[in-house]
């Protein structure tokens, strides 16, 4: 039964990403009725071959609308702010020349896969900072930091609140 769930869920979840790619391309309404049907189609073979990777570690937590209103918080608050001063940082950095490149390591303390990406994500994305390995046994993070100032940073040193974030959206 829960194999159904899962394949139903990532059906659902792929039919609605190819509407929302397809959306506009009907002759008469949003979509064509062939598209509707290689839609379909192309949701079910989706289902069949990633359902079970997707909601494997916990992933059902994902389905919870409370973790996706604090996802959209994360995004339009801390996140938003954070890549702001970054980009700020790294214009100042490039142009004075004060750059002390270098990988650090550290370890956030998450468990779930999804908690691990969406922190390297946002690490990634963040200007000055790219998450370059995460060891999948101890969890540490190695993350390349255009100004290493410590050696052994806190992972609040390296990427602020992000951790803490991560941990609330995902496990």
């Amino acid at each position: 039964m829960r194999r159904v769930a899962e394949w139903t869920a990532t059906g659902i979840f792929a039919f609605a990403v190819y509407l929302l790619l397809a959306t506009f391309t009907g002759s008469l309404g949003l979509w064509a009725p062939d598209e509707l049907i290689a839609g379909a189609v192309l949701a079910a073979v989706t289902a069949l071959a990633t359902g079970a990777f997707l909601w494997a570690q916990g992933g059902w937590r994902l389905l919870q609308p409370q973790r996706w209103i604090l996802f959209l918080l994360y995004l339009i608050g801390p996140f938003l702010w954070a890549m702001a001063k970054a980009n700020l940082d790294v214009a100042w950095r490039v142009i004075t020349g004060r750059i002390r490149p270098g990988i650090v390591r550290f370890n956030p303390n998450l468990h779930t896969d999804f908690g691990r990406t969406l922190l390297a994500n946002s690490i990634t994305l963040t200007p000055g900072t790219l998450t370059v390995d995460i060891d999948d046994d101890s969890g540490d993070f190695y993350v390349h930091w255009i100004n290493v100032t410590d050696e052994s940073p806190t992972p609040e040193r390296v990427c602020g609140s992000f951790p803490k974030w991560a941990r609330r959206i995902a496990e």
